[in-house]
């Protein structure tokens, strides 16, 4: 089920804020609601044995933050030449319940109001785990408005929670 508060802003009257960024030569979008904060790209903790989708951990005070590597979970290939200088983490909210995740982009772009109608609606079974909610259109082309609660498949969100658990045991050792 969506997040209550992604797919109602997306598919109303009036005007909401959104979070523009680019991914793999893209433009996709979260409801401003969704996102607690913007972090440039530091240097993240990243075990072996990882799955590739999950691009590691960064200690954010004090608290292990999983890392997602958007670009690879949603299966983007484009090769886009990206200057990791640029590179963003939103730390996004609804995407595991009761806890923040980080969402490795390419780079944060602006954010936005947009009128409801400029966002066309996107059927549940056009993307994986209906995981893109609409098509916000916008001056410079289309985004795709991506609901934080469907990014992760249920057996992704339990094995992050064991990654994570495992990674602030982790960090607990070395402040303890």
């Amino acid at each position: 089920m969506a997040s209550p508060r992604a797919r109602p802003d997306a598919v109303t009257g009036g005007e909401t804020h959104y979070l523009i960024f680019a991914l793999a030569g893209l433009r996709c979008a979260l409801p401003r609601g969704a996102v607690r904060e913007l972090l440039p790209l530091p240097r993240l903790s990243r075990p072996p044995s990882m799955p590739a989708t999950l691009a590691g951990f960064v200690n954010l005070g004090g608290e292990a933050l999983p890392v997602l590597a958007l670009r690879h979970l949603l299966g983007l290939t484009r090769t886009v030449p990206v200057e990791p200088l640029y590179r963003h983490i939103i730390v996004a909210e609804d995407t595991l319940p009761g806890s923040r995740v980080g969402l490795l982009v390419d780079r944060v772009l602006d954010l936005r109001p947009v009128a409801a109608a400029q966002c066309q609606p996107v059927p549940p079974e056009d993307s994986l785990n209906g995981c893109v909610i609409a098509q916000l259109s916008l001056p410079e082309g289309p985004a795709h408005l991506l609901d934080p609660a469907r990014i992760l498949l249920a057996q992704e969100q339990a094995r992050l929670e064991e990654l994570t658990r495992k990674a602030a045991a982790r960090l607990d050792e070395w402040t303890a």
